[in-house]
């Protein structure tokens, strides 16, 4: 147990190394509780959300999707996730209340190989902003080993990154954000306030096995 402890506390403290210095840190997921999650449509996460053995947060049965009880608009934040073979799920960011949907926008966590969704097209697939930019040049590990992601959102602009490296890189400030936006399953909502640069974030039941760790995300400053 002492050995499981401190292996967890690496894991945060490794993540940690990464994030911009000075910000304030809130830990998500330190592989303990569920304190700072709940059910999408309120109340206590679902049953089938289950910490593991090894401090994972495991999507084991169908519970429904978590939401995060804070609010943040600039924000960096870093986690680890392996999804199932055949699997999908995603992280979303600034969540909000639309249409009786929480919607905001994804990044993609998914089995680039086998999924159909994944088949369509990069948009869909690893590390994408979900049916809206491609993640370019992105090297996910194999399905069933924990890959480590990032978001970085400032000012209105945006960043995913995967295993260390820069993926994604867009302005939501811009024409050609916009753009995106039309030519993405997100046009209806955009009159709505779809991604308004501020929200809660998600974490995806979507009806396969999905593991998340060390979930740690800095306020940052416009």
């Amino acid at each position: 147990m002492k050995m499981m402890k401190n292996w967890k506390m690496v894991g945060l403290v490794w993540l940690s190394v990464g994030l911009t210095a000075g910000a304030e840190t809130v830990v998500l997921f330190d592989g303990k509780s569920l304190d700072q999650w709940e059910a999408s449509k309120g109340g206590a996460p679902g049953a089938g959300w289950v910490i593991d053995a090894e401090g994972a947060l495991h999507r084991k049965e169908k519970s429904g999707d978590l939401v995060s009880k804070q609010v943040f608009g600039n924000f960096e934040l870093e986690w680890e996730w392996k999804i199932s073979e055949g699997g999908n799920s995603g992280l979303k960011y600034w969540v909000n209340a639309i249409s009786n949907q929480q919607l905001g926008l994804e990044y993609q966590l998914i089995d680039d190989e086998r999924h159909a969704d994944a088949l369509k097209g990069g948009k869909r697939q690893t590390a994408a902003i979900y049916d809206v930019k491609a993640a370019e040049a992105k090297a996910t590990k194999p399905v069933g080993e924990w890959n480590q992601s990032r978001v970085v959102a400032k000012g209105g602009k945006l960043e995913h990154w995967l295993n260390g490296k820069q993926v994604v890189a867009v302005d939501t400030k811009t024409d050609a954000w916009r753009e995106m936006l039309k030519a993405s399953k997100f046009l209806k909502y955009m009159d709505q306030g779809f991604a308004p640069g501020s929200g809660r974030l998600l974490l995806q039941d979507h009806g396969d096995p999905v593991w998340f760790r060390n979930i740690v995300l800095k306020k940052l400053e416009d």
